[in-house]
């Protein structure tokens, strides 16, 4: 039995619990990637020191052990009494979250451009770790910490360093995630040399230095360094062959992200060329990849696709009605990095995947789209080259969509069209020379077919309501009527239009029909002469070959039964009932007027309208198609005039069935 939820039922997570028992709400998950985040959140750290110009060598250590160290040539991280807050720095560092040096960015005090802003990363790694040892060398002299499962272990040791040694600053961490809070701690050895890279390449001049430990104890090393930072990374990327040389362009602009917010700068960077071999785009903001994107990538699709999307206008190099370029045409010939600074940051979460302020967005837009406006007039050559390219793509594009939509739409009908299409029954033969479908109408009459069906060729579409007169409407509101687009995915033929509106329909195949026979079955009544019309309209409208080859019928429904003694007749008009009356003169018989589809017994379904042997179907001929149309188009179309002419000459023929009263 549940324990009662009341007042004593709230609790709050203390200390290192508070990462240990929810580490995905600090890195994203307690998976292995965000054991990988946790390393980042260390490296950040030595990055930021390395940006503002304190050591240029980060060197990181992947242990046999899974542990993980960082060491940096930075100033050292503060450890010592903070009178400010009345505590130990390397207490509020390592042991408290939202608590750091990074938070007043915008003064540019301690840093102007921060990877690490939110003051979690060391502590909530701390916490995360089974053991943490941390050594700082700054002031002249060495600190020691160590920490176990969120709380220190002793004290904080500090010794003076050699004289020879008094002016070394920096920091080194070593710890070894916990497998009590992630599920995996083996972070392989590709993700620190991919990550080390990107740094590299956005970190220009910044050497960084990776040691991997075999299980034999020796160490593989490894060095990234780019010294032109994108600009030689988009060169490695594109190659030697390529459309056009690499260019880098930078600036800095200030803003805000909305008026009453403060004003920030924003140091901006991108590196780019064309080629028809290669596609890559990443975009970096404060060194963090933005595998998710956010500001900027949005910002280079729509500076790269307007600026494109003019030179093709200006050259007049679309065609007559063509659509014009979008963001797919341009990005797969495009090598682009982008790096940009701000001194305040917003990202989506404390992963940094991706980056939603407003101003970087406008102002990288602008960036991008005045510089190659300038770089398109001074570079008519490559210019040239790049719009021809990209239209290239464009126009690949599209085809290669036509073709896979028609190879689509020529395959829908085969996969699971008994459960796409609603209330239609298939029959089990795949054979089409073998396989009927009887278009019914209403649930009634599927009720009743269904149980009267050889169930091995015979399916069944009921029609739910009255059908759209095809006659009298558009092909948009055809193509959006559910009744008749399930019909067509019935068939499976296609369609023979050729329309906008025509977006999820094939084109006519008569060889993707999956019927032999196309078979009307209506009540013999005035309604079902109706429905029976404007299913044959619609198919004389949409697919006129399927009646022009004869795959239409109409299956005739009895009008009336005639019973005597142990014999049964069944009449299907007037003239017929008569006959079968006189050859029964002098007999006791009895006439019932035959009652809809969907009240018939099952046999009496199969012996007069499903059973090939018994049944009476009338193949629709394309006079009889033609000459329908244009009964119903005169009848429910739009020529009052011809209507009242109609009716003036005819009517008087069927004032004995009109219900007048």
């Amino acid at each position: 039995m549940r324990k009662n939820y009341g007042n004593e039922s709230i609790s709050a997570l203390k200390g290192p619990d508070r990462v240990r028992k929810r580490p995905g709400v600090i890195f994203g998950s307690d998976g292995l990637d965000g054991c990988e985040h946790a390393v980042f959140e260390i490296l950040s750290n030595s990055i930021d020191e390395a940006r503002e110009g304190h050591g240029r060598d980060i060197t990181v250590t992947r242990f046999a052990d899974h542990s993980v160290e960082v060491e940096d040539a930075g100033r050292g991280c503060p450890v010592d009494w903070n009178e400010k807050e009345g505590r130990w720095n390397w207490e509020l560092v390592f042991c408290e979250l939202y608590a750091g040096g990074k938070y007043d960015n915008l003064s540019g005090e301690n840093y102007e451009y921060s990877l690490g802003l939110n003051g979690l990363g060391s502590c909530a790694t701390q916490y995360a770790s089974r053991y943490m040892e941390v050594t700082v060398w700054r002031d002249g002299y060495e600190y020691r910490l160590r920490f176990e499962r969120g709380e220190i272990v002793g004290k904080l040791e500090k010794t003076p360093l050699p004289r020879s040694q008094a002016k070394k600053t920096g920091t080194r961490t070593r710890w070894l995630p916990d497998l009590e809070v992630f599920t995996d701690i083996a972070i392989p050895a590709e993700y620190f040399v991919s990550v080390m890279k990107r740094q590299a390449v956005v970190n220009a001049g910044v050497r960084f230095h990776f040691r991997n430990q075999g299980e034999d104890g020796s160490f593989a090393e490894t060095e990234f360094v780019y010294e032109n930072g994108i600009a030689d990374y988009v060169a490695e990327l594109a190659g030697e062959v390529r459309l056009t040389d690499p260019v880098f362009w930078q600036g800095e602009k200030r803003g805000r992200d909305r008026a009453d917010k403060p004003e920030y700068k924003v140091k901006l960077s991108a590196a780019f060329c064309f080629s028809n071999k290669t596609s890559v785009t990443e975009h970096y903001h404060n060194s963090s990849w933005l595998e998710h994107g956010g500001s900027p990538e949005k910002a280079s699709k729509s500076a790269f696709v307007s600026a494109i999307d003019a030179c093709l206008r200006q050259q007049g190099k679309y065609q007559k009605n063509e659509s014009k370029i979008t963001w797919a045409d341009v990005e797969d010939c495009l090598v682009l990095v982008s790096s940009n600074f701000s001194t305040q940051t917003s990202y989506e979460n404390q992963t940094k995947k991706a980056i939603t302020n407003k101003f970087v967005q406008e102002a990288m837009t602008e960036f991008l789209r005045t510089n190659l406006e300038i770089y398109f007039i001074e570079n008519r050559a490559d210019c040239e080259r790049i719009c021809e390219q990209v239209l290239l793509n464009k126009r690949s594009r599209e085809k290669a969509e036509e073709a896979r939509l028609n190879i689509r739409k020529k395959l829908s009908g085969n996969v699971d069209i008994s459960n796409r299409v609603q209330k239609f029954v298939d029959c089990r033969t795949k054979d089409p020379s073998r396989r009927e479908i009887y278009i019914v109408e209403g649930d009634s009459a599927l009720g009743s077919v269904k149980q009267a069906r050889d169930s091995e060729y015979q399916g069944i579409m009921p029609i739910r309501g009255k059908i759209l007169n095809c006659l009298k409407a558009d092909y948009a509101n055809i193509f959006k009527s559910d009744i008749i687009t399930d019909l067509i995915r019935v068939l499976g033929c296609g369609v023979e239009v050729q329309n906008r509106h025509v977006k999820d329909m094939a084109a006519f195949d008569l060889a993707n029909l999956r019927w032999s026979k196309v078979v009307i079955c209506t009540d013999g009544d005035v309604d079902g002469f109706q429905i029976r019309t404007l299913v044959l309209t619609m198919l004389y409208r949409l697919t006129p070959t399927l009646i022009r080859e004869g795959r239409v019928y109409i299956a005739e429904t009895p009008l009336f039964e005639i019973n005597c003694g142990d014999k049964t007749w069944f009449a299907y008009s007037d003239k017929e009932k008569n006959d079968i009356v006189k050859k029964l003169e002098g007999k006791k018989y009895k006439i019932d007027r035959s009652k809809g589809l969907g009240e018939n017994e099952p046999d009496m379904m199969w012996l007069t309208t499903m059973n090939p042997e018994t049944r009476r179907l009338i193949r629709v001929m394309p006079e009889d198609a033609e000459r329908t149309a244009a009964i119903f188009e005169l009848l429910l179309g739009n020529n009052l005039q011809g209507r009242k002419d109609h009716i003036a000459e005819n009517g008087y023929k069927y004032l004995e069935m009109a219900d007048i009263s």
